[in-house]
């Protein structure tokens, strides 16, 4: 009996330490809307970064789930409002890079300053995820005037809706950093590089272009290398080509996930391919 009541008591302090939480998130969330409304009052004041543990969200999503879809797209990539994203895009300009999965947007970031005359759009799956990478974007266009204007987010499921946003022969790079390994045999369909899913990627990719892979797992990164390997319009990195390429330590190192792996002091596998 005393056990029986020692669980019941456990649970009942879980969701009351779940409530706690529940709360406090709450009360955050209506400072950050205070301080908001006193910063569009006041356009001189900087206005606070967003915080990751408001936007948090579970890693798994099925990609093949219509859910995902984003209905907004328009149907012909030529008719895609890119000045919504990017508000000193000219006609004729268009993205150059896209980062497939981008989570909390740390590559992104760094693209920006790397390559500022470059637009990058990070494609992420998860509505709060893709939140946190928008409002953090929009507050360092405010407290730091004529930056961050070349990156944009757009949540979408990236294996259903490329046609609609990408032209033929159009990105430079794409990244796939520590990609969702989806070890469950029934699910390995879910995986986002596949030979169907890489003769589209070479489709939206200019001829030099190259498709960025890094995973801490070393049997997706077997799967991934594979895949790209046997595709006829990829071929891998030179070594002197690895050693030249600023990127290779930038996504080694600048996303959530790269951080989070150095901290637990995990492998890193790389495999990065040329489009023909």
């Amino acid at each position: 009996m005393s056990s029986s009541k020692t669980n019941q008591e456990e649970i009942k302090e879980k969701g009351v330490e779940k409530e706690q939480e529940k709360n406090v998130i709450e009360e955050e969330t209506e400072k950050e809307k205070e301080i908001q409304k006193e910063t569009e009052n006041d356009p001189n004041k900087k206005k606070k970064m967003p915080k990751i543990n408001l936007f948090r969200q579970k890693a798994h999503m099925n990609p093949l789930s219509l859910r995902q879809m984003d209905f907004n797209l328009s149907i012909r990539p030529q008719d895609m409002n890119w000045k919504e994203y990017y508000p000193n895009m000219e006609k004729g300009e268009h993205v150059d890079f896209a980062d497939i999965g981008c989570g909390y947007g740390g590559l992104l970031f760094k693209l920006s300053e790397m390559f500022p005359n470059n637009y990058s759009i990070g494609l992420e799956i998860r509505g709060k995820v893709c939140s946190f990478v928008k409002e953090k974007i929009s507050v360092l266009r405010h407290n730091e005037k004529g930056k961050y204007l070349n990156i944009s987010a757009l949540q979408t499921n990236a294996m259903r809706t490329l046609p609609h946003l990408f032209v033929k022969r159009q990105l430079s790079k794409i990244f796939f950093l520590f990609p969702d390994p989806e070890f469950k045999k029934r699910k390995i369909k879910w995986r986002i590089i596949s030979q169907e899913l890489l003769a589209e990627y070479a489709y939206f990719m200019k001829s030099g272009g190259i498709i960025y892979t890094i995973t801490d797992v070393y049997k997706l990164h077997s799967w991934m290398k594979g895949h790209l390997e046997q595709h006829p319009l990829f071929t891998e990195l030179t070594k002197e080509e690895y050693q030249n390429d600023p990127l290779i330590n930038v996504i080694s190192t600048e996303s959530e996930e790269a951080k989070r792996v150095e901290k637990n002091g995990g492998t890193k596998f790389l495999a990065c391919f040329k489009r023909k």
